[in-house]
């Protein structure tokens, strides 16, 4: 057996990986391992992966050694195509061989050692020229799910209702779900929110700090949620036409908001002019004949009513997205999709299940887009780490410089609410974040949709005050779950803290509408209730207008660095700071340093005091809170946190 005490390596220190995170093709690459043995090994070897495929061990040299303590090293080049790297080390003596690899949980950072083979550590390698819009990395996002949001007759007229819908008799009503006559969930319910009401409460939005609008579906569809698209080219009659698309985006962009479209482009709907499976177009779909020039769109294996659908819903039959028809008329004819809502000023897209498209498709959508508008966006729906996705069997390249400039960050989401809820501590919080800190390339890290609600997933509120996991409750239960006032207050208590943290953290933060004034509800549909006009928690909207505002002010918050300072039981808190009048990405920018921190802790008043010397020596005001001032005294700030408090503390110029 070999003698060792110790093996070390630390993806996360520069002393055994540098640089650090992810790195542009041809980027030379300096490593690490520090082994503590009686006896020097015999040999101390970097087992490397190219691609998931390509093999290499790399003889390591000793390079320095303190009695016992001996320092191996070797340097590598990252290769000229992205992809991602994987390595790990294998320690020799005497016919015997450890591995030190990644940790159990692959959070990057320090590893461990194995006597078997470990998991890797991750390089991601992107392309030298991988960039994403600077004045996105700027924005603070607002999702709208539109038939909630707002009707923008005063009177509460519905626009043009289609005769298989249910209106709902007043606006505050509880969204149910409906079923067909065949007993099958369907979402004909609606509301009467449309583009009107959006642009009825731009005002709103823009007194908030909102600088994008990100619309869930809004193409003429059956369904209120609209993902099963009837047609590409046409608004939804309930929302309003295509020339109220385009003064929405002209009247949004006056006042500094960009429109960005959902695109769903996976499949269409089964009642669409495409596929018309039940008649109501004067189009010949592909359920029709198998002559419709849509017919190879689809996927038959028995025409026409056995064929491929999402998830198995029959409404929702998949589209073959290699078809060159298809190409063309979402992508790259003259008058595609994508270049049709541009023209009318949309910014960008958000494409749905992008993990169920084909990369050559999503390249495609691209560098088409980019043609159009170098500065337009486009976002994806990753639900995971997007640096090392896999989608049936392939690994996905989102981040990597040919595909999206930004994915909803779920995994930001997961980890925060993981932390109020005191599932993780912040030592596991923070091996999360520097995960990703790690994965992702710089350009991406900033971009990323930071989300903390969706019409997806449960309202953050309801989670926050600590509401009984959805499967323990009847869907009637759920309807009617209300917080008790102090589950409430502690609700609201957290949801100050974690969207100060969305705000001062690097990526663009994005509200799904009603989170800033207090809507709660379990998932779909209730996550989906109408956005509570006259009745918000005015408290609570004051709070996310200021801290909005903060983030607008301060270019640190947005593009300065990101340094954890503070990693301790349920307290967590980070500096961003821009220095030498340039951010990360080298923009000329005002310098600047704020401090964030948060105690988590339900019941538990701390005092702290805090090593920030190294980037902060003066003083430092909260700017919401008038008279409140803290002086750096060699290199330290003390100061007292209550339970579920937080400060953000900026240096006075």
């Amino acid at each position: 057996m070999i003698a060792l005490t110790e093996v070390f390596h630390d993806s996360h220190n520069r002393l055994f990986r540098s640089p650090f995170g992810a790195v542009p093709c041809g980027q030379k690459i300096d490593l690490a391992l520090e082994v503590n043995s009686v006896n020097q090994p015999e040999q101390v070897v970097l087992r490397l992966w190219k691609y998931g495929r390509q093999e290499e061990k790399i003889p390591m040299q000793l390079t320095e050694v303190r009695e016992q303590r001996r320092l191996y090293r070797a340097s590598i080049v990252a290769p000229e195509r992205h992809g991602l790297l994987w390595y790990y080390f294998l320690v020799v003596e005497g016919g015997c061989t450890l591995y030190y690899g990644n940790n159990t949980r692959q959070w990057g950072g320090i590893g461990q050692l194995y006597d078997h083979e470990p998991p890797s550590y991750q390089i991601t390698v992107y392309q030298p020229t991988a960039a994403t819009p600077h004045w996105f990395k700027d924005a603070v996002m607002y999702q709208i799910f539109v038939d909630r949001f707002c009707n923008g007759y005063q009177e509460g007229k519905v626009l043009n209702p289609k005769q298989h819908c249910v209106i709902y008799p007043y606006w505050q009503a509880t969204p149910r779900y409906g079923q067909d006559a065949t007993g099958k969930t369907v979402c004909y319910d609606c509301f009467g929110g449309n583009l009107y009401g959006v642009m009825k409460k731009l005002p709103y939005l823009k007194e908030l700090g909102i600088t994008v609008i990100y619309l869930n579906p809004i193409f003429e569809a059956s369904s209120n949620h609209k993902y099963d698209t009837g047609d590409y080219k046409k608004i939804d009659p309930m929302y309003g036409d295509n020339d109220l698309f385009r003064e929405l985006c002209s009247k949004a962009r006056d006042l500094g908001i960009s429109i960005i479209l959902d695109g769903v482009f996976s499949h269409t709907g089964s009642n669409s002019i495409y596929f018309n499976r039940d008649g109501n177009y004067p189009s010949v779909g592909a359920y029709q004949s198998k002559d419709s020039p849509y017919y190879e769109w689809y996927r038959f294996s028995e025409w026409p009513d056995k064929y491929d659908c999402w998830w198995g819903i029959d409404t929702l039959p998949n589209v073959n997205e290699d078809n060159p028809s298809y190409q063309e008329f979402i992508i790259t004819g003259e008058d595609s999709v994508i270049k049709y809502w541009m023209k009318l000023g949309a910014k960008g897209w958000r494409l749905d299940v992008v993990d169920e498209l084909p990369a050559a498709f999503v390249k495609k959508i691209r560098t088409t887009m980019k043609q159009m508008d170098p500065d337009s966006v486009l976002i994806g729906e990753v639900w995971e780490d997007a640096s090392n996705k896999v989608s049936y069997g392939e690994m996905r390249e989102y981040l990597l410089g040919e595909e999206l400039d930004s994915v909803m960050n779920y995994p930001f989401r997961n980890i925060w609410l993981d932390f109020f809820l005191g599932r993780s501590d912040a030592l596991a919080t923070h091996h999360q974040l520097m995960k990703l800190y790690e994965n992702y390339p710089r350009e991406h890290f900033y971009s990323t949709m930071n989300l903390l609600g969706s019409h997806d997933v449960e309202r953050v509120l309801t989670l926050l005050s600590g509401a009984p996991p959805a499967d323990s409750l009847s869907r009637e239960e759920q309807e009617v779950y209300e917080p008790t006032p102090e589950q409430l207050r502690v609700g609201l208590a957290r949801l100050k803290l974690l969207s100060l943290i969305q705000m001062t953290f690097p990526g663009v933060p994005c509200i799904y509408y009603g989170d800033e004034v207090g809507l709660q509800g379990y998932k779909d549909p209730l996550n989906r209730r109408t956005y509570p006009w006259g009745q918000e928690n005015q408290e609570l909207l004051d709070w996310y207008k200021s801290i909005i505002a903060l983030r607008h002010q301060h270019a640190a918050l947005r593009t300065g660095q990101w340094i954890p300072v503070l990693v301790q039981g349920q307290l967590y808190g980070y500096i961003r700071k821009i220095a030498g009048g340039k951010d990360v990405f080298g923009r000329d920018q005002e310098n600047g340093t704020v401090l964030v921190i948060i105690n988590g802790a339900l019941r538990e008043q701390t005092n702290l005091s805090i090593n920030i010397g190294n980037w902060c020596q003066g003083a430092l005001v909260n700017p919401l809170m008038e008279g409140e001032r803290y002086q750096v005294r060699d290199g330290f700030l003390h100061l007292s946190l209550g339970a579920l408090d937080g400060k953000i503390l900026i240096e006075e110029g």
